[in-house]
Parts: C-alpha cells; structure tokens; sequence
C-alpha cells in the first residue's frame, strides 16, 4: 500500500527515469499508475524536482489529450508519481509493430498530440522531448501525450543542469541541436519529426552510435523529404525547416492536420518565411477522440479555440538564426552527450518596433539624449527597468519596447495585456547578469497582482540593439 491509498499490481513499465506500476486507488476506486521516480545517472538521490515539474505542469493543463496527474506521494523514502491509467501502446510501437502508417492514419493521430501541445504553448510551456514514444495511443484511437518531466514554463531556471542536455536526439530541433533553447517552435520540429516516423517507418534521422554526426547532420544538412507523404507533405515541409521563424505554430499545424486531405489543398503552400502570426484558431469540428480508455475515461475533445495566453514571461523566442555550430559543438562537448540517455529516456532507438514617440519617454524605447553607438551593461539595466515601470502603467507603450517578433510570440497586444493587466507593478529586486556581448540580462524581479498578492520571479531576457534602441527579442 502507497501512502495508505494506492496498491500495485504490476510493473508496466520501465524508462529512464524510473519505473511504472499499474495500482489502485483504493479511495476513488480506479486504476492509476504509478511512476517510482529513479535516479538519473550520477546523481545522488531521486529526481524528485522533475516529478514535481511533471506534476504541476500536467495539473495545469488538464487536457484531454494530456496524461493527467493526480498526485505526488512519498512513501518509505520513496516518491511516486500517481497517473491516470491509460491501456496503450506508445506510437514507437504501434509503428514498430504493425510498419509505416498512411497520411490518413497518421493524421488523426498526430492532431491530438498537436491539439495537446498547441494547448500547452498556449499556456506558456515548452514540452522538448516531443517523441514516438511520448505519444500513447488506445485501440480505441485516443491519444495521450506524456512526459512532461522536462518540459519548462516560465522562467524555470532549475532545469537544465551542467552535463545534462534535453531532448532525444533524433527529433532534436537544429537550434537545439546547435546548443540553443528550446522554444515553442523546437516543439513544432519535433512533432514534425515525429509524424516522418510514424510515415516512414524510422526516424528522420539514424543517431546509432555517432551522436556527435547525427547532431551536425541535424544542424548543417537539409532536413530528410519522403517522397510519399501524400497530402501531408506541405506539414512536413512548415514543422521541419531549420529557421525557427519560418516554422508553422502549434495551432497551424494541429488546424491543417485536422482539415484532412480536402482542406489540405486549400492551405497556403509551405515556405519560407511562412511562421503563422496568428495563434491559435477556432477550429469548426472537434478533434477525433474515443469515448473511452482502458482503465479510465476520457472525456470527449470539444471543438478546439483559443486557450489561456501566457505570459510574456512564459513565451518562448522564435530566433531567426542559431547559435553557431562550432559553438554548439563545443557547449555540448563540455556538458557531455551522456545527458541524451539522462533526459531523453533512452527508450527511442516554442522591421523594428515602432519607436515610442517623444511626447512618451517613459517607453525607454527611444530617447532625445544621444545614445552610444553599442550596448552597454548600464544601458541594458536602465531599459529593464524602465520597461517594468512602463508595463504597468501604460501596456501599449511597453508592447513597443518588444521586437515585432516577440509581439506575436506573446499574443499581440490583447494577449499581452491578458497577463500584465492584472500586475500591478513590477520591481526589479536584483540583476544578476546584463552582458552586452550576448545582449542578454538576467534579473530577479517582484510582482504585485491587482488582488495585492505577490510572486517573485527569476527572468532571463534576450535583447536587440539598433540605432541606440533596445528591443526585447525573447527569453534565453
């Protein structure tokens, strides 16, 4: 009996991170499962931070195409992480086993993990380990995206640990792969390189034992092209571009999936430059889904709109270039390619801004003063915080101390003011890095909410410098 509530059955399971046992709620009287949080390779103790991460994060989705968790307990100096039960076979399999599906097999699978991801990004979080092997599906055809142990929202700085890097390696997005960030848009590769799996038969790429060669094809080649992807091949073509900006959203991508083989031929063609700037959409019939699961029951998809937009803080940049490879390279010869089996599981073979005018200096935009010709450290903790005290008080002048890009990537002005309407200042409490060489500024800074209630958060920003303007550009 766990924690005076949950018996097990059976071991169903093994990743690596830990072990999954089929239990009971001996409370609620249902099947769960159960996932005994292991040890990752040279630590010392559980990672009991990742399941905390999972279980919040999955908590706040509440999705219907997201595996739920319903609690974190400790019993006998063991933690265990308590999910919905669902009978399955993980997409891996079900390609392993029966061979390369038809686009109109794949389709109805993959939108359900779109429409979970595009919900997630909605919400401010980045999954990064979007695999095969994270897509469960029922007999019945339902699906449900798992895993969130590595997923950050916010400005989780806690993740990402010296000598551990994130993902799996053969859906890595280039940027990633190059020693970058991931984003909403390395969500949008990987689930691109996912739906190449399910339609070939293998992954996009063949990491064998030459991590490092995988990683520079990832990076330098042209992504892989199926010549029978039917009428999917404009998604694989908008998911799997090496630009991050020219990759479709989340929504995009789950609304094309969705509009089958018809719809598909009235979707603008693929290319570059082709990122939608729009968001989420509303979409006219509801995502496919059982009624039903093994061991549990899953309530029907409603039609899909737009979900809760996040934060600035929470959105991801969408970099136009990446990080160079020799960079890359050596950052991820320092941290050590061991960190692929640590994270990833081992378990498979997201024009400038209008100036602010000069009636409105409080911008910090644009000034009469002259500005130096390069960024300065002062300078770049001068406009954050006189960005934090414009934010507050007047949003749309604050929305144009953002890069054109960042202002979609936060939901355009009624997105952005979603979140700052209900922040009634915002304090700088300490910095903790303004480097002008990166143009990136880390700093710890103090909400205060409109209901008197108080956060504290620790942000790192990526800014841009032109004409003696700063921009902000992203999170790093």
């Amino acid at each position: 009996m766990i924690a005076g509530r949950y018996t097990l059955d059976r071991e169903i399971g093994r990743g690596g991170m830990g072990a999954v046992w089929l239990g009971r709620d001996e409370v609620l009287g249902r099947a769960v499962a159960l996932k005994r949080i292991g040890m990752a390779p040279g630590a010392s103790g559980p990672d009991l931070a990742r399941a905390e991460r999972e279980a919040r994060l999955a908590a706040r989705l509440n999705h219907p195409h997201v595996v739920a968790v319903f609690d974190l307990v400790t019993e006998d100096e063991r933690q265990w992480l308590v999910m919905e039960y669902v009978e399955n076979v993980t997409l891996a399999q079900l390609v392993r086993d029966d061979g390369a599906l038809s686009p109109d097999q794949a389709a109805p699978l993959l939108v359900q993990a779109a429409d979970a991801l595009a919900a997630a990004h909605a919400a401010g979080i980045v999954h990064r380990d979007v695999k095969p092997s994270n897509i469960l599906v029922t007999r019945h055809g339902q699906v449900k995206l798992s895993d969130f142990g590595i997923a950050r929202a916010e400005a989780d700085a806690s993740l990402t640990q010296t000598g551990l890097v994130t993902g799996s390696p053969a859906y890595l997005a280039p940027e990633v792969a190059a020693g970058g960030p991931a984003t909403d848009a390395s969500d949008v590769w990987s689930l691109g390189a996912t739906l190449y799996h399910a339609l070939a038969g293998r992954p996009p790429y063949d990491v064998g034992q030459n991590l490092m060669g995988a990683l520079y094809r990832i990076v330098h080649e042209d992504p892989p092209r199926l010549e029978d992807a039917g009428w999917l091949a404009p998604v694989l073509a908008a998911t799997m571009t090496r630009e991050p900006a020219d990759r479709w959203s989340m929504a995009r991508v789950r609304d094309f999936l969705q509009s089958g083989p018809a719809g598909a031929g009235a979707q603008p063609a693929a290319t570059a430059g082709a990122a939608d700037p729009t968001g989420t959409q509303v979409l006219s019939a509801p995502i496919p889904t059982a009624d039903t699961t093994y061991g549990t029951t899953a309530a029907p998809a409603a039609p899909v709109s737009p979900a809760p937009t996040p934060s600035p803080a929470a959105t991801r940049r969408r970099r136009g270039a990446w990080v160079p490879w020799v960079a890359g390279l050596a950052l991820l010869l320092v941290l050590g390619a061991v960190g692929w089996t640590v994270l990833g599981g081992g378990d498979d073979p997201k024009d400038p801004a209008a100036k602010s005018s000069a009636d409105n200096p409080s911008g910090g935009a644009s000034s009469t003063a002259q500005q130096p010709d390069r960024p300065t450290a002062d300078g770049m903790e001068t406009f954050i915080r006189d960005y934090l005290a414009t934010v507050t008080t007047d949003p749309q002048a604050a929305f144009a101390m953002l890069t054109p890009s960042f202002q979609t990537a936060s939901g355009g002005i009624d997105g952005y003011r979603g979140f700052w309407d209900t922040i009634r200042s915002a304090n700088v409490t300490s910095i903790s890095t303004a480097d002008p060489g990166t143009l990136t500024i880390g700093y710890s800074v103090e909400y205060t909410r409109t209901d008197g209630s108080t956060a504290q958060d620790d942000v790192t920003l990526q800014l841009v410098y032109q004409d003696g303007d700063y921009r902000i550009d992203g999170e790093a």
